[in-house]
């Protein structure tokens, strides 16, 4: 079927539209003159964590006021491209290059759109995944290594740095916990609507009868600490165990007592670090994610404090939110927005752009709902 250019390119008008709406690029360009002016103080470097937030958010600002800048771009040269194949009678090989380009433009500004949906308070910081094995003996131990090797792939795809903080191993194979961060802006808004409960269904590799078995993970994201958020624990709160740090199988992995283990007393919540070389790294670590998690629970507390005011909330996220089934069919399937994939080996391999993106629209139509 031949591409109805005209609708198309109309269609990516309206889109850019509505982000430069929501991007609002007048008042992002004031930001990017403040910005400007303060990078240039002379004294700016005198106090090197403010400096770093200035220049931090300059580049972000300037990055995206760039994506729509340079998307108007690429819809304009579109339609130039098209005016040029369908000049005297028509170019072929020049409206087959215009199809190649429609469907690489529909994709970047599909990704632009769902970016521009990533504007909670928490949304554009660097994320801190932590992944536990749930229901299901050492399958559930096995799922949660896999789901860690997923997001690590996604991460590897979109070129985007992670540094794994801790890993707990099963006895027999797999994970019990691991902890990683993926440190680049907005992870925080992309995977957070990977939170929840994952389930398999698959013929266990583990079970020499090759019976089906169904087990779960527990997938938690949260926003990296920053140093303005001001969230200060007092020393009398934290209880600070060391211990060795181990491999796989219980395997010795260091020689000294490197790894951490902090707990906040007031709210139970544990963290684990021993992922670096020394004491102090590990220490450092697990404060930060510590923090984060606090930072998330004064976040959850305020939002519930909103809910109650509000009244009953209809749309919610459910304990379960995906299954990946192996057996007796292959498919992935998110429960939330019944967005579906049956390249189960692909979605493993971290293909998962479309679950973020369907997810990241679920949430701001319940949002909008509520």
């Amino acid at each position: 079927m031949a591409v109805d250019f005209p609708e198309e390119i109309k269609t990516l008008r309206a889109t850019m539209d509505s982000v430069r709406e929501v991007t609002n690029l007048a008042a992002l360009r004031t930001q990017i003159t403040e910005l400007e002016a303060q990078a240039s103080a002379p004294d700016l470097w005198d106090d090197q964590g403010k400096a770093q937030q200035v220049t931090s958010a300059l580049s972000r600002a300037n990055s995206e006021l760039e994506r729509v800048t340079s998307m108007d771009s690429r819809v304009e040269d579109l339609e130039t491209l098209v005016e040029m194949g369908t000049e005297d009678g028509g170019d072929p090989e020049t409206m087959a290059e215009a199809e190649r380009e429609l469907v690489g433009v529909k994709k970047t500004l599909g990704e632009l759109e769902v970016r521009t949906l990533l504007n909670g308070e928490y949304d554009e910081r660097e994320a801190v995944v932590t992944i536990r094995s749930g229901a299901g003996g050492v399958d559930a131990a096995d799922f949660a290594e896999m789901l860690m090797r997923m997001y690590l792939r996604w991460a590897e795809r979109h070129g985007y740095p992670t540094s794994v903080l801790d890993t707990s191993y099963a006895e027999e194979a797999g994970l019990k916990s691991a902890t990683f961060e993926v440190k680049v802006p907005y992870a925080f808004g992309h995977l957070t609507v990977e939170a929840g409960t994952h389930r398999l269904v698959r013929i266990s590799p583990f079970d020499n009868q090759g019976r089906r078995q169904t087990s779960f993970a527990a997938v938690e994201v949260i926003p990296l600490i920053e140093s303005d958020d001001s969230v200060e624990i007092p020393e009398n709160e934290i209880k600070v165990d060391v211990f060795r740090s181990s491999g796989p199988g219980g395997q010795s992995v260091n020689t000294t007592d490197s790894a951490v283990r902090m707990t906040h007393m007031p709210t139970g919540i544990v963290v684990s670090m021993q992922n670096e070389k020394s004491q102090i790294q590990n220490r450092a670590a697990a404060l930060r994610v510590l923090q984060s998690r606090l930072l998330l629970v004064r976040k959850a507390e305020e939002d519930a404090t909103k809910k109650e005011m509000a009244g009953d909330i209809k749309a919610s996220w459910g304990d379960q939110m995906r299954s990946y089934v192996l057996h007796p069919y292959q498919m992935v399937k998110d429960l939330r927005t019944e967005y579906e994939v049956g390249n189960t080996s692909g979605v493993f391999d971290g293909d998962i752009d479309g679950f973020i993106e369907a997810g990241i629209r679920w949430r701001r139509n319940a949002e909008k709902g509520n």
